[in-house]
């Protein structure tokens, strides 16, 4: 039997046990803020200024199966973005960005109503005069900041990101700093 931790990441809070960047250590918060379970390590990663679902395991195995790309678990994130976006960056998002380190594939991309979510501390920065849009966006792919580097590229940058289900794990009413303890076979 392995365990399986679902953890709803705070905003600010590094995806490790430990901080090492030893000018911040006393400072910045992390996952052993939160859960104290001995030998678990999260299945892939989460930014810092990203929030919501993250999986930890004591099983490498689960662990392999969870985070490597040849496994291609679907992540599906809900997207704050600066402006109204539109058809046409749906559409581009839909097949594929063009990025520095090559072209993504193509996700799942569609405007949504803004979810019945916690509020960011701190909050997002408000303009009067631009608006935001929510989208949800869904990639089986994990390049280093991908969500954030496909949104900009199509001309929205991504002013907050949750990440509300890998696979067939999701959220649910977990609020921040809340885990759910599972044991799989």
């Amino acid at each position: 039997m392995s365990k399986l931790i679902l953890f709803n990441k705070p905003y600010n809070v590094l995806c490790q046990f430990t901080d090492t960047d030893e000018q911040h250590a006393s400072s910045r918060e992390n996952l052993s803020d939160y859960i104290n379970i001995k030998k678990v390590y999260p299945a892939g990663r989460l930014d810092r200024d990203s929030e919501g679902l993250l999986l930890l395991t004591d099983s490498g195995a689960l662990q392999h199966q969870i985070a490597h790309p040849k496994h291609s678990k679907e992540k599906s994130y809900w997207v704050q973005v600066d402006g109204a976006i539109d058809e046409q960056a749906l559409k581009q998002l839909c097949q594929g960005v063009r990025l520095k380190d090559g072209l993504t594939k193509p996700a799942k991309a569609r405007i949504i109503s803004e979810p019945e979510i916690w509020p960011r501390i701190p909050p997002v920065r408000f303009r009067k005069d631009i608006p935001t849009t929510w989208i949800e966006l869904s990639i089986s792919e994990g390049k280093n900041r991908q969500v954030r580097r496909m949104t900009a590229a199509v001309g929205f940058p991504t002013l907050r990101l949750i990440r509300h289900r890998i696979g067939q794990w999701q959220l649910d009413t977990m609020q921040p700093g809340e885990y759910r303890k599972l044991n799989i076979k």
